[in-house]
């Protein structure tokens, strides 16, 4: 058996080096990895290009990165919760790279399969079209978009094994079992780190073999970015 367990975050993290190409997990601040984001703070690594579906929130996440401007891109698709990422990008001190939420998937998705690129309707006729290969396929307008894949990716599930072996919970299958195959090194934290043999080979979202270190992660805070509740009933009566 491998045994792919780490202390914890800062030890994952050691050798992520400036100007790394990094994909992180998750969909909003749902799933998101935490710890190495922490980590990657403390250790003040700079020039970042960072793949996510968001950029987190300016307290959170991705936006603590570049509140201390850490990262030099942003590869994402939807970055509206972030006024540090807004105020950036205006001043021109962060290169930003705006996806089609399917077409983030998909490149990634590539990526992790091997294939270096694929036609797609989504952004034809809009600036994401610009300088790309255009063709037409039955009649309708495609668009060439190459794959992504990165020095490394830092996801985030429910329960893992000392090989690797994932289970994502709701929210959190957005993103990270796709980023999971589409990097040089996969490191994963997780709630509930267990032994091996705990995990049901059919629940397994991500095999071990796509993972090269693992760590018990600690004190998630699973904020949310917008928080909509029903009002009770007592307030329809005022």
């Amino acid at each position: 058996m491998i045994n792919k367990v780490v202390k914890d975050a800062d030890e994952a993290i050691h050798d992520i080096h400036d100007g790394a190409v990094i994909m992180l997990g998750g969909f909003g601040l749902c799933g998101i990895p935490e710890n190495c984001i922490a980590a990657l703070i403390r250790k003040g690594v700079k020039n970042l290009t960072c793949i996510s579906n968001n950029a987190g929130v300016d307290d959170f996440g991705i936006g603590l990165m570049l509140r201390r401007r850490q990262v030099k891109k942003m590869i994402s698709s939807y970055v509206g919760e972030n006024d540090i990422f807004e105020q950036q990008l205006l001043s021109g001190e962060l290169e930003v790279e705006l996806i089609p939420q399917g077409t983030l998937a998909e490149r990634i998705r590539a990526g992790g399969a091997g294939i270096p690129a694929f036609y797609t309707p989504a952004g034809y006729g809009t600036e994401v079209a610009e300088d790309k290969e255009q063709r037409i396929f039955n009649h309708k307008h495609y668009i060439l978009e190459e794959a992504l894949v990165a020095d490394f990716a830092l996801i985030k599930a429910w329960k893992g094994d000392p090989m690797g072996n994932l289970i994502y919970k709701a929210t959190a299958r957005n993103f990270n079992p796709i980023m999971a195959t589409a990097a040089k090194i996969t490191i994963a934290e997780v709630e509930e780190l267990v032994p091996v043999g705990s995990l049901d080979p059919n629940f397994i979202h991500t095999p071990g073999i796509y993972v090269k270190r693992i760590f018990q992660g600690t004190n998630y805070e699973k904020r949310i970015e917008q928080l909509t509740t029903r009002k009770r009933e007592s307030d329809y009566a005022r």
